[in-house]
């Protein structure tokens, strides 16, 4: 048989995402906060666009939703008032779990008026506003690079200094592996430590450090109580962050009275030197659906369209510039600014309802959750949602990612509703609900009698939960709660 070329003519039908589609799937899965900058952006790129109320000609604009319609649930129950709601459903008492986090209990707290930035002063005077009295904050690295210019008068230093500064953290260290930058900067070991430790005298203390151990001896040495009795504790941070006194006390060849004044003084410290000059307070969580309620029962569901960007395609603006246009240029590029300027009302409308369709129905499925609380959280998958709306569950997902709902049992994240499934005396339960059981048998027990994992589990079993010793042991690691022997030695240290 001999080999040849030819050519074939062959038609096939294929699925493919036009760009429009896949920027559609993007709209979607947005917060609110990014939503309303990506509208920014088009509405500066496009001069059909305005935002809804920026428009003052009240013409034929279609805005993004004309009128929210509340969803009510299908079987309307009241609201129990016998049973408290709290703030969240996932609220829960944190403990150490690393190095970092020995500074999450008691014993430490940001001293916000010993910082460089904390400004007192009276307003009684008029001849200055309020405005005038604010004095502009610095960032950290100008407040670093002003150190550098008047404590390093060799511009070598000051070069490779002003390098270093670059390569900080938010948390104010520098990377742990520094023989690239020392390459880079063409420094000798010696040199590069020396500017090292120069750089480490500088304030806030503790910059410049390459580890945590490191950040706190600098600030103990700022303080002259860096002796061999606090270097060995900030060796074993392990041990401090479990708790383990005793071998503490071994290591470090102190009685538990001093031990304790020790541990006090670094929960003192700041492990973070460089988060008094971050830029801003993280934004607080701004819910995209709010849920009340009825009066006669059921639930009112809308979207909150406070944060809901609005925009408009200008008709009038539209026509009138198109009366005026004569190049076939300027016409193919209005036409192309009027279609995008449609698609983003409509692609923004339908965000709005498919929002608003998934939260529905996600009520109707937990009402008892609402009613009861989280012992009445219903196993629930996306599959189960995107059945009920006709979606594919993939569109759910997006839908649920980054959205949150305001309900009176407090503020949760979509996806907080979706669970998977365990049994108890023979029906499907939530495995929040069994969490939430966790958590509270562990902050009722007796401090002479902490229940181990085991026990939690024969606890469990006797109330009808069908679960194994792993899983309780894996939902408690979830939950950040320490082990049994941990929590012992906790409760012996604070009684």
């Amino acid at each position: 048989m001999a080999i040849s070329q030819r050519l074939d003519l062959r038609q096939t039908q294929t699925l493919v995402m036009t760009p429009q589609l896949q920027q559609a799937i993007k709209l979607l899965q947005m917060s609110n906060q990014e939503l309303g900058d990506f509208v920014a952006q088009e509405i500066e790129k496009n001069p059909l666009l305005e935002r809804a109320e920026d428009n003052a000609e009240g013409g034929a604009d279609n805005p993004v939703l004309a009128e929210h319609v509340p969803v009510e649930a299908e079987n309307p129950a009241p609201l129990s008032n016998a049973d408290p709601a709290p703030l969240s459903g996932k609220e829960m008492e944190t403990v150490p779990a690393s190095e970092e986090d020995v500074w999450a209990q008691d014993g430490y707290a940001s001293d916000d008026a010993t910082s460089p930035y904390s400004h007192g002063g009276s307003f009684d005077d008029d001849e200055f506003s309020v405005i005038q009295n604010v004095a502009e904050r610095s960032s950290l690295r100008e407040h670093l690079l002003g150190q550098i210019q008047v404590d390093m008068p060799d511009p070598v230093e000051r070069l490779i200094a002003s390098a270093l500064t670059e390569l900080l953290d938010e948390a104010g260290y520098l990377p742990g592996d520094l023989d690239l930058a020392r390459t880079q900067l063409g420094a000798s070991p010696g040199q590069f430590e020396d500017i090292i430790g120069k750089l480490q005298r500088f304030d806030p203390p503790g910059i410049f450090a390459r580890s945590l151990r490191e950040c706190l001896a600098i600030q103990l040495r700022d303080k002259n109580r860096l002796d061999p009795a606090m270097e060995i504790l900030l060796e074993h941070l392990d041990l401090l962050a479990r708790h383990d006194r005793a071998a503490l006390m071994k290591l470090c060849g102190v009685d538990a009275e001093d031990l304790a004044g020790m541990i006090a003084e670094i929960r003192q410290l700041n492990p973070k030197p460089a988060q008094a000059f971050t830029a801003d307070v993280a934004p607080p969580i701004v819910p995209d659906v709010m849920l009340r309620p009825q009066p006669g029962g059921g639930w009112h569901v809308e979207l909150n369209t406070e944060n809901l960007p609005r925009v408009l395609a200008n008709e009038r603006y539209y026509a009138r510039v198109q009366a005026s246009t004569r190049s076939k240029t300027d016409k193919d590029y209005l036409s192309e600014r009027w279609q995008q300027a449609n698609w983003l009302v409509k692609a923004l409308h339908q965000r709005a309802t498919t929002i608003l369709r998934v939260a529905s129905e996600i009520v109707r499925q937990q009402d008892a959750f609402f009613v009861h609380g989280v012992q009445h959280l219903k196993p629930l998958i996306l599959r189960d949602i995107a059945a009920a709306v006709e979606m594919h569950e993939s569109t759910i997902s997006r839908v649920t990612q980054n959205k949150y709902m305001t309900t009176p049992r407090g503020l949760f994240e979509l996806k907080y509703f979706f669970t998977t499934a365990l049994t108890r005396d023979g029906e499907a339960v939530s495995s929040e609900a069994v969490r939430d059981r966790i958590r509270a048998l562990i902050e009722a027990e007796d401090p002479s009698k902490v229940l181990s994992d085991d026990r939690l589990t024969d606890i469990l079993r006797t109330e009808g939960f069908a679960v194994a010793r792993r899983t309780v042991a894996k939902y408690r690691e979830a939950m950040r709660i320490p082990t049994s022997a941990q929590r012992r030695r906790e409760k012996r240290d604070s009684v």
